[in-house]
């Protein structure tokens, strides 16, 4: 497709973003309202918050980085918390009910942090893993690859809470993944479940997939849980560039970025595998040297981090795009090791043309 700015041919251009990866890094000023009124229809279409709602003197969510203060009779931009009658109602994601889906994975399983798992040193014949997928998102990711959350989000249902999920835990689980969709929106509930699902098996790994724009508060009790288990947090770090981020995800990475550095330092001052990280390989803006960008600041943060390099599939918004090749996979691993990483994995490589 042509790009819309530039009027280039013959690049890897998504209809539904319009531009191409290089005018989104030129000027971001030119790009970002175009970018904006995309990722703002998509939204419409589940009827989610084109954007955080920000009102001034309205009550605000500290459970995400997006920090929502909607007002009267609106929803905060992950759908689960609404305003009303001035006060912010938790829909989901509380104790009480968490919107989600759980089911049972045989080890050794399809995680993304996989190649780095615990459960690999220890034998697990016959063992399980207990998968959360949690129904709400922090970010409108164009190419995301797990999107049907947003049914989810939108019929609020199913919802158990955290006593009714820890239950599920029995002598043959050894681990719990919260991912989704995303586990931040619903931390108190996933932290609750946490507590409560180590409690009756202490032997339990606790791991985690995120974005990663959770409160600091929620981010130190996640590293706490998986620490004392023997878990990892794995990062999705879908660009270095703010405004490529943008594009993507309709969201800033700054503090993506932080909350990431903040998790890295545990592994370090710990010694153990904590931080994992993880980049979807999206043909035409996630090529090889925005891999290099991302993989040089996780290297400033610890070399031996594990990175995972993600095959993409078209799905969602992003279907015009074709499944990563193997050429772009290569180049991508190459530039992750040029950057200083040790630990580099190439997943879902059953994907790459």
């Amino acid at each position: 497709m042509r790009c819309k700015q530039c009027l280039s041919t013959g690049l890897t251009v998504s209809e539904t973003v319009g531009l191409c990866r290089s005018c989104i890094l030129k000027d971001r000023e030119e790009t970002e309202g175009k970018l904006k009124a995309v990722h703002e229809r998509v939204r419409r279409r589940y009827s989610l918050p084109p954007q955080p709602p920000r009102v001034e003197g309205a009550p605000q969510c500290r459970i995400c980085s997006q920090s929502c203060s909607p007002g009267e009779g609106e929803k905060g931009y992950c759908g689960l918390r609404e305003n009303r009658d001035g006060c912010l109602k938790h829909l989901a994601g509380v104790p009480a009910k968490g919107l989600l889906e759980f089911y049972f994975d045989h080890l050794p399983t399809n995680c993304v942090a996989d190649f780095v798992c615990p459960a690999r040193e220890v034998n697990y014949h016959g063992r399980k893993n207990l998968a959360v997928f949690y129904g709400a998102c922090t970010l409108n990711c164009l190419f995301c690859q797990n999107w049907h959350y947003r049914t989810l989000t939108g019929q609020l249902e199913p919802l158990y809470s955290a006593k009714d999920l820890a239950n599920q835990v029995d002598e043959g689980t050894a681990c719990i993944c919260f991912f989704g969709g995303d586990p931040a929106p619903q931390a108190p509930h996933a932290l609750a479940a946490a507590h409560r699902a180590l409690k009756k098996r202490p032997d339990l790994f606790v791991c985690w997939e995120t974005s990663g724009l959770m409160k600091k508060e929620f981010l130190q009790k996640m590293i706490d849980h998986s620490v004392q288990s023997g878990g990892t947090l794995k990062f999705d770090i879908k660009a270095y560039h703010p405004s490529l981020y943008f594009a993507l995800t309709g969201s800033d990475n700054r503090q993506v970025l932080e909350n990431f550095a903040y998790c890295a330092r545990f592994s370090r001052e710990k010694g153990v595998t904590l931080a994992v990280a993880s980049t979807l390989l999206v043909p035409g803006y996630v090529e090889e040297d925005e891999v290099y960008a991302i993989a040089s600041f996780i290297a400033a943060q610890d070399p031996d981090i594990p990175y995972s390099l993600l095959g993409f599939f078209p799905r969602f918004q992003m279907q015009d795009l074709p499944p990563s090749s193997r050429r772009q996979a290569e180049a991508c691993y190459r530039a992750a090791r040029q950057a200083g990483l040790t630990r580099v994995n190439l997943g879902n490589e059953h994907l790459l043309l």
